[in-house]
């Protein structure tokens, strides 16, 4: 737990730099333009579908009596494009973490490097393609898992639990590979990657935490719904924030773990040549 609490304040500190501040800056606008897009031209057609499916299946005679008993009958008239938001969000978050990983975790990987262990040595283990495969398995993973956990995450003491989880996950997966990518051998990667599984997991979790703050802008019902637009766009922000600090987070851990495995290889190595000599 030492090393998951020094990586975390010294992440916190790099967070701080100007240059990781401005680093977030390009995969908002990035999600931005492509969900200004989508919304523009996709929101008004997916409420309306939903408002089709729902009188179709008669819906909302089940959910208006439960509703009723949860003291919630305001929202009835807001049910619809509430789920939708509450679809799209996801999704959106999805697109954030994606250009992240491409356009801010090689600039992270540099900053922390070469500021904080400027002398490990770069084994290149990892590759563009390497990640792109992780990146690919682990989102198909999440959106199915996401999928089947979906009408749980309209309640909100499940959306707290499972969406950490697995946004947790996700990014576990997603930036371990990453941070050691540079410097880090095949054999290293995966040893690391192992002996430190469980702490790697928890800071995933923490991230996962931290990313469901801004799912709290979504409780709002009507200014939700008013307000989209800038909501969306404030959710876009904080969720690349979250991410970059968590990148920042397993890049220190990640690029410490690895100096320790090596130097504890080097010396198991020592002692066996040494029992070597003595045996001799």
């Amino acid at each position: 737990m030492r090393l998951v609490l020094m990586s975390f304040s010294r992440a916190l500190l790099s967070q701080l730099h100007i240059k990781m501040l401005m680093l977030t800056i390009l995969p908002f606008i990035a999600s931005v333009l492509i969900w200004g897009v989508i919304l523009w031209y996709g929101l008004q057609p997916a409420i309306d579908w939903l408002q089709a499916f729902f009188t179709e299946k008669d819906i909302f005679r089940t959910v208006s009596g439960t509703l009723d008993w949860l003291g919630l009958d305001a929202i009835k008239t807001l049910l619809v494009p509430i789920i939708a938001l509450w679809v799209l969000l996801p999704l959106m978050v999805l697109t954030a973490l994606l250009f992240v990983g491409t356009l801010a975790m090689p600039a992270i990987v540099r900053h922390v490097s070469l500021r904080h262990y400027a002398e490990l040595e770069r084994r290149k283990g990892g590759s563009f393609w390497g990640s792109l495969w992780i990146s690919s398995i682990s989102f198909i993973v999440f959106i199915l898992l996401w999928i089947v956990t979906l009408p749980l995450t309209v309640v909100p003491p499940f959306t707290f639990i499972i969406q950490p989880l697995l946004w947790g996950w996700l990014t576990y997966r997603v930036m371990a590979y990453d941070a050691l990518a540079d410097h880090a051998t095949e054999i290293e990667r995966k040893e690391v990657l192992r002996l430190h599984r469980w702490r790697l997991w928890l800071i995933g979790a923490i991230g996962g935490t931290l990313g469901a703050a801004p799912t709290l802008l979504w409780l709002g019902g009507a200014f939700v719904v008013v307000l989209f637009p800038l909501m969306a766009g404030i959710s876009i922000w904080l969720y690349v924030l979250v991410f970059v600090f968590t990148g920042l987070w397993f890049e220190h851990y990640c690029l410490e773990a690895l100096a320790q495995y090596r130097l504890g290889t080097l010396q198991q190595e020592a002692q066996i040549t040494q029992a070597i000599k003595d045996i001799n």
